[in-house]
C-alpha cells in the first residue's frame, strides 16, 4: 500500500470515529451511533437494517449487567465487536491497555476489574473519541484510568509497561499490522498476554474477495485471515497463540477471540482454556 493510500485510509477511519464521538455527544442511542458513521454503504455488513448481518457489532454484544453502572455515553459509544474483557481473564492488580479505546467502555470495565491496585490506560488516534473517553470516566469516577493520544502501531507507552492488552474490532483497521502486533508484543512485561477481539477471514478467502464484503473503514476489507492472523502473532514473538470464530461478520468473515502470551513469567500467563460465555 503506497503511502498516500495509507493516510487516506488512516484518515478515513478517523473521521468515522470522530463523526461516532460526536454522535454520542449529541445524545444519540447507540444505534444511532451506527447510523452515524461516514463510509457506510450497501455492502457494509455495518449498515443498519441489514437484517442478515445487522448486530454482529456494538453494546449488544456484552451480557445484560455487564455494563451497569457505566455512562450511557460509554456503552452508547462501543462499536466493537465483542466482549473483551471475558477473554482477558483480568486480574486484580494488573496493567491493562486497550488499542483504540474510542469512548472508553472497555477502560472502564476493566479498571472496575483489576481494582485500586490496578490500571487501565487507552489509546486512541482520535479526539473526539478521547475527550468523550474523558469525560465518561469523570463520570464513571474513575481513578486508576488514563487516555493517551496516539496511535496503536506506535503506542505511547514504555517497554514493558503493562500486563494485558485488550482491543476491541481495532486491529483490523490499521494499514500496518505487523507493527500493531510488534508493539502489543514491545510493552507486555514478560509473561504477559493478549485478548482480543477482532474481525478475521477465512483462509480461503483472498484480500480481493474480503474487499467486495464491505469496506476498510467499516473493519472488513483490512481484516486477516485466521492462518496471517497466527503467522502474525508468532514474528512478532508471542507463543500459544489462538484465533477462535465467535459470530459471523460478513460471508465467510467472523468476528473472532485472539489470545497469545509473551514468554517470560508464567503467573502473568493465561491459567484457563475455558471458551468465554
Amino acid at each position: 500500500m503506497s503511502e498516500s493510500a495509507d493516510v487516506a485510509l488512516r484518515e478515513q477511519v478517523r473521521a468515522r470515529y470522530a463523526e461516532a464521538a460526536t454522535a454520542v455527544s449529541r445524545g444519540a442511542a447507540a444505534e444511532e451511533v451506527r447510523a452515524a458513521e461516514s463510509e457506510c454503504c450497501s455492502t457494509s455488513c455495518c449498515t443498519p437494517g441489514n437484517s442478515e448481518l445487522d448486530g454482529w457489532s456494538g453494546p449488544g454484544l456484552y451480557a445484560p449487567g455487564f455494563t451497569d453502572g457505566l455512562p450511557a455515553e460509554a456503552v452508547n459509544a462501543s462499536l466493537g465487536c465483542g466482549n473483551p474483557l471475558l477473554v482477558a481473564e483480568l486480574r486484580e492488580g494488573e496493567r491493562v491497555l486497550d488499542l483504540g479505546s474510542g469512548g472508553g467502555i472497555d477502560v472502564l470495565l476493566s479498571a472496575q476489574r483489576v481494582g485500586p491496585t490496578g490500571f487501565a490506560y487507552g489509546v486512541d488516534m482520535t479526539d473526539e473519541m478521547l475527550e468523550l473517553a474523558r469525560a465518561n470516566s469523570a463520570k464513571a469516577g474513575a481513578t486508576n484510568v488514563e487516555f493517551l493520544r496516539g496511535e496503536i502501531e506506535a503506542v505511547p507507552l514504555p517497554d514493558e509497561a503493562v500486563d494485558v492488552v485488550i482491543s476491541n474490532c481495532v486491529v483490523n483497521l490499521s494499514t500496518d499490522k505487523p507493527a500493531v502486533l510488534s508493539e502489543m508484543f514491545r510493552v507486555l512485561a514478560p509473561g504477559g498476554r493478549i485478548g482480543i477481539s477482532d474481525v478475521v477471514a477465512e483462509d480461503t478467502l483472498t484480500p480481493k474477495e474480503r474487499v467486495s464484503r464491505g469496506s476498510y473503514v467499516n473493519c472488513i476489507a483490512g481484516a486477516l485471515s485466521r492462518t496471517e492472523y497466527l503467522d502474525g502473532l508468532a514474528a512478532a514473538g508471542f507463543v500459544d497463540a489462538e484465533v477462535r470464530f465467535t459470530h459471523e461478520a460478513a460471508p465467510e468473515m467472523h468476528a473472532a477471540i485472539i489470545r497469545a502470551t509473551k514468554p517470560g513469567n508464567p503467573e502473568l500467563a493465561f491459567q484457563s482454556t475455558r471458551s468465554p460465555s
